[in-house]
C-alpha cells in the first residue's frame, strides 16, 4: 500500500516534510537564465534545459532528508510537449534516489477520459508516468475518481483528494453549506467511503486528502474526521500556514499527514534568512538548510506535544 510505504520513508527519516518541485520563471536563479538564455534567446531547447538542470539540483540536495518530492505539473506544461518531457525525466531521477512522487495535477473528469489519465500516471507501460500518487478534483463525483482508485489498488499508488485547500477563496465553494454540513465535510464523507475498504498495514488508506495548512480549525477538525487518511498539507511557509499549527493534523501516532513547502525551499536562496549564507549558485545546498529547518521545526513542536512518531 502507497501509504505504508510513505510511512517507512517518513519514519526512517525522521521527516514529514516534502518539497514542492514548483520551477517558476521567476524563482530560477538569474545565473542560469544567463547561462542558457542570456546570448540563445530563450528558445525552447535552453528553457527545458534550465528547467531540467534546476529541478534536479534541487532533487540532488534533499533526496536523502525528505520522503517525497511533489512536482506541478503547470510549471512544466506551460513548456508544451518539452516541458512534460522534463517533468517525466524528473520524475524518473527521483524514484532512482528512492524518492517518493506526488504528481500535483488536480485531475478531475469521467468515463474513458478519467482512465486514460490513470493509465499514464499510475500505468506500468514504458511510456506512463508511473508515480506513486497524484492529487485529485472530486467536484465531478465518484466517477471522477474511481479509475484512479482502482490503479491505485492495482498498482499500490496512492491518490490525495482536495477536500479543503489552501487558498483563501475556497471558502467560496468549499464552505458552502449543505445539508447543515459544508461542502468539504461532505467531500471528507466522500474520501472515507472511497478507503474504507483499503487500510493498510498501519491504519491508512491509499485515498488521503489535500487539506490546506492555513485553515487550522478545519484541519483539525478533518483529522477527526479521516482518522485513516493521509492529509497532504499545502499552505506552509509562503502562503502563510506555520507549523505550530499543524499539531492538529497529526494522529496520536504521530503521524497521518506530510507538510509541502515549494517556494520556501527551492527559493529559499533569495530568503533574508539564508541569503548570507547562501548565494543563488548555492541555490540547491540552500534548499537543503531550509528543507532541514522545516523538518526540525515540525518535529520539535511535535516532540512537545508527545506526538512524535520514533
Amino acid at each position: 500500500m502507497f501509504a505504508d510505504k510513505l510511512i517507512d520513508r517518513v519514519i526512517s527519516l525522521r521527516n514529514h516534510c516534502i518539497v514542492g518541485i514548483d520551477p517558476s520563471y521567476n524563482i530560477i536563479p538569474e545565473f542560469l537564465k544567463e547561462k542558457y538564455l542570456g546570448s540563445r534567446g530563450g528558445n525552447i531547447d535552453n528553457i527545458v534545459e534550465m528547467l531540467y538542470e534546476f529541478s534536479i539540483n534541487i532533487i540532488e540536495h534533499v533526496y536523502d532528508i525528505v520522503p517525497a518530492i511533489k512536482p506541478q505539473i503547470a510549471f512544466f506544461e506551460q513548456y508544451g510537449s518539452m516541458g512534460l518531457k522534463v517533468l517525466e525525466e524528473v520524475c524518473r531521477h527521483a524514484k532512482k534516489k528512492d524518492l517518493l512522487v506526488i504528481v500535483d495535477i488536480k485531475r478531475g473528469d469521467i468515463g474513458s477520459t478519467c482512465e486514460a489519465y490513470a493509465e499514464y500516471y499510475f500505468g506500468n507501460n514504458e511510456w506512463s508516468l508511473d508515480c506513486d500518487a497524484v492529487t485529485i478534483n472530486p467536484y465531478l463525483g465518484r466517477d471522477s475518481i474511481i479509475p484512479f482508485l482502482e490503479k491505485c489498488i492495482e498498482n499500490d499508488k496512492g491518490i490525495f483528494i482536495l477536500v479543503k485547500t489552501s487558498n483563501k477563496s475556497s471558502i467560496d465553494i468549499q464552505d458552502l453549506m449543505c445539508d447543515r454540513r459544508k461542502v468539504y465535510e461532505h467531500i471528507a464523507d466522500l474520501v472515507i467511503s472511497l478507503g474504507k475498504d483499503y487500510i493498510g498495514e498501519k491504519g491508512y488508506s491509499p485515498v488521503g486528502a489535500v487539506v490546506g495548512g492555513t485553515f487550522k480549525e478545519e484541519g483539525e477538525n478533518l483529522r477527526q474526521r479521516l482518522k485513516n487518511s493521509y492529509f497532504l498539507v499545502p499552505g506552509y511557509g509562503a502562503q502563510g500556514g506555520v507549523a505550530s499549527d499543524l499539531l492538529g493534523y497529526f494522529n496520536q501516532d504521530g503521524l497521518g499527514s506530510v507538510i509541502n513547502s515549494s517556494r520556501g525551499i527551492i527559493g529559499a536562496y533569495r530568503l533574508e534568512k539564508y541569503k548570507y549564507d547562501f548565494n543563488q549558485i548555492s541555490y540547491g545546498a540552500a534548499a537543503r538548510k531550509a528543507a532541514m529547518d522545516m523538518r526540525d521545526e515540525i518535529n520539535m513542536y511535535l516532540e512537545k506535544s508527545g506526538k512524535l512518531a520514533w
